[in-house]
C-alpha cells in the first residue's frame, strides 16, 4: 500500500510540473508526499520477494533493490547425543570366551603333517594309548582284553553325541573313530604351525578335544571348522561349539571370521551357556563301565577224532596204504577183513601190513 501511494504521489508531482511552473506549488506537493510517507505505518510484506533480475519497473525502467526476508534464527540443539551402549557378553560365558579370541584369516597349510602331532601316544603315562582311554570314557557295557592291564577295549556300546544313534563297537570290525573337536589341520592353520612338538602332542591327546563318534561322521567333517561342519544332532551343537571355543582359548588358537560368525549363530540359541569346563579326565586303567574281561584269541578248533576201527564184514573200508591201516588201528589185515587188499599183502600169505 505504501508503495502505491508513493507512485501516485510521483505521478501527481509530474502532472503539477506540467500544469504549473510555480516552484512553491511543486514544493507543497513534495512536502505532502513526505508527510504521507511518514504517516503510513510500516507493515511487513507477505508478498514473495521478487527476483532481482525481473524486478525492473516498467514505468521508469529502473530496478528496485531486492528485499531480503529475515532469516529465522537457528537455536543449537541442547539435547546430548550419545551412542547406543555396546552389549557385552556375560562374564564366564562361551560368548565372552569367544569374544576374547583373536579373529583373523586362515594361515597356509604348508608343512602340515598329521603324524607330527603324536596322536594316540600315552602322554599321561598310564600304560594305555589315548584311543583306548577315550573308548573307556565314552563307551558303556565295556569288555576289556585280559592281559593288557585293563587297557584295551574289545567291545562296548556308544551313544553318539553327533547323531544320537546307538552303535555297537567291536575292535575286530570297528566303525568308531576318535574325533578331534578342533581338527588337527584346522589347528595347524590357526596357530599350531608355530608350536613346539610337545605342545602339539598335548593338544592332540587332550581329552577335552576328543570324542568317540561314528567313523562316517568323523570322515565327513575332515578338517572342517564350525563354518563348514556341525553335528547333525542339533541339540548337541551348543556343547560342540563350546568345546571348540574352550580348546582354542586353552591353546591360544585364533578363529576365522566365518568360523566366529557360525559359532555366534549357534550360540544365539544357547542363552546363558557357560564356558566349557576343562575337567575332562579319562578313567584309570581297568575302570569305566566295564562288564567283562576276556581273551580275544580265537577259540582253537577241536582236533579231529581218529577214524573208527574198521568193522569186520564192512565192504566199504579203504586204507590207502599200511601206514593208514596202522594209524586206524586195523593192522594187520587178514584176507577177508575190511580194507584188505592183495596189493597190501606183499608176500601173498594172506596177511597184510604185518
Amino acid at each position: 500500500m505504501r508503495r502505491v501511494l508513493k507512485i501516485v504521489g510521483v505521478i501527481a508531482l509530474a502532472i503539477a510540473g506540467l500544469v504549473t511552473t510555480s516552484s512553491a506549488a511543486i514544493a507543497a506537493l513534495t512536502a505532502g508526499l513526505l508527510v504521507v510517507d511518514l504517516a503510513m505505518p510500516t507493515v511487513p510484506s507477505t508478498e514473495r520477494v521478487p527476483d532481482p533480475v525481473a524486478a525492473a519497473s516498467p514505468e521508469d525502467g529502473t530496478s528496485e533493490a531486492p528485499v531480503e526476508s529475515p532469516s529465522p534464527s537457528v537455536t543449537p540443539s541442547t539435547v546430548p547425543t550419545t551412542e547406543a551402549p555396546v552389549e557385552t557378553a556375560p562374564p564366564g560365558s562361551v560368548l565372552a570366551q569367544l569374544d576374547a579370541l583373536e579373529e583373523k584369516g586362515r594361515a597356509p597349510k604348508t608343512g602340515y603333517d598329521r603324524d607330527s602331532f603324536g596322536w594316540r601316544e600315552d602322554v599321561d603315562r598310564n600304560g594305555c594309548d589315548t584311543r583306548n582311554d577315550i573308548l573307556r570314557r565314552d563307551l558303556t557295557a565295556i569288555t576289556l582284553k585280559e592281559g593288557t592291564g585293563g587297557c584295551l577295549v574289545l567291545r562296548g556300546t556308544l551313544y553318539s553325541p553327533y547323531s544320537g544313534d546307538t552303535i555297537a563297537f567291536d575292535r575286530a570290525n570297528s566303525t568308531i573313530d576318535i574325533d578331534h573337536v578342533v581338527a588337527l589341520g584346522d589347528a595347524w592353520q590357526t596357530g599350531a604351525a608355530a608350536w613346539h612338538e610337545q605342545t602339539r602332542r598335548e593338544f592332540a591327546n587332550d581329552p577335552v578335544n576328543l570324542l568317540a563318534v561314528e567313523s562316517s561322521l568323523n570322515r565327513q567333517k575332515g578338517d572342517g571348522d564350525a563354518a563348514t561342519w556341525l553335528p547333525p544332532l542339533k541339540s548337541y551343537r551348543c556343547e560342540y561349539v563350546s568345546r571348540q571355543v574352550a580348546v582354542k582359548d586353552k591353546y591360544g588358537l585364533w578363529v576365522k571370521p566365518a568360523e566366529a560368525e557360525a559359532i555366534r549363530g549357534v550360540l544365539a540359541d544357547c542363552e546363558g551357556l557357560l564356558a566349557f569346563a576343562d575337567d575332562e579326565d579319562v578313567p584309570a586303567t581297568g575302570e569305566g563301565d566295564v562288564v567283562a574281561t576276556e581273551s580275544d584269541e580265537p577259540t582253537p578248533e577241536p582236533e579231529p577224532a581218529p577214524n573208527p576201527a574198521p568193522v569186520k564184514g564192512s565192504g566199504d573200508v579203504y586204507y590207502k596204504n599200511c601206514d593208514a591201516a596202522r594209524a586206524a588201528g586195523a593192522a594187520p589185515l587178514h584176507r577177508g577183513d575190511p580194507g584188505y587188499r592183495p596189493k597190501m599183502d606183499r608176500d601173498g600169505d594172506g596177511v597184510a601190513c604185518e
